[in-house]
């Protein structure tokens, strides 16, 4: 089994395709390991702010086989792949890390960049893993986290799932 991490985010009738998104990750891929939400500006579009996450997952299928299952999911839940890549969207489910991987596999490249300079990513990453290092620096995520200098503006916000508010080492 492999210890996955995906970063989930969605900016249009937010609640529900966070919620529709950990319901289908946990019927595919049962127990998760899921971080607060959080809210952020849109970055790279003037648009809704988005609600972000990070979802912890144990998979045998390899990052291929798994980014098609993810993308199932959000074509599932009205993802539109004709719109622009800085745009609105229902759903977006990426694979943040996959075990100790580096480089690219299966196309995709791991750790995923944006771990580095988003902060709706690194934020809930340094939160459920704290003292696991990242495979591609050899930091702490707290301490990347901790180094992070971008502005922009993230808050955590309540949210509710199966009937618990997701948060710090959540388990479900």
């Amino acid at each position: 089994m492999n210890r996955v991490y995906l970063s989930l985010g969605s900016n249009i009738d937010r609640e529900h395709y966070i919620t529709a998104a950990l319901d289908a990750l946990s019927e595919k891929f049962g127990c998760l390991q899921i971080s607060q939400v959080y809210e952020s500006e849109s970055v790279g579009f003037s648009g809704s702010p988005f609600y972000n996450l990070i979802v912890g997952i144990e998979t045998q299928l390899r990052p291929g086989q798994l980014s098609e299952a993810l993308k199932s999911i959000e074509d599932a839940h009205g993802r539109d792949r004709t719109a622009p890549r800085f745009a609105s969207r229902t759903l977006d489910i990426d694979i943040v890390t996959y075990g100790e991987a580096l480089g690219t596999i299966d196309g995709i490249e791991l750790p995923r960049p944006e771990l580095y300079y988003n902060a709706f990513v690194l934020w809930p990453m340094a939160e459920l893993r704290p003292g696991a290092r990242d495979p591609k620096t050899g930091f702490t995520y707290s301490a990347l986290w901790s180094q992070f200098t971008g502005d922009q503006k993230l808050w955590p916000v309540p949210f509710k799932w199966r009937g618990k508010f997701l948060g710090e080492q959540a388990q479900q």
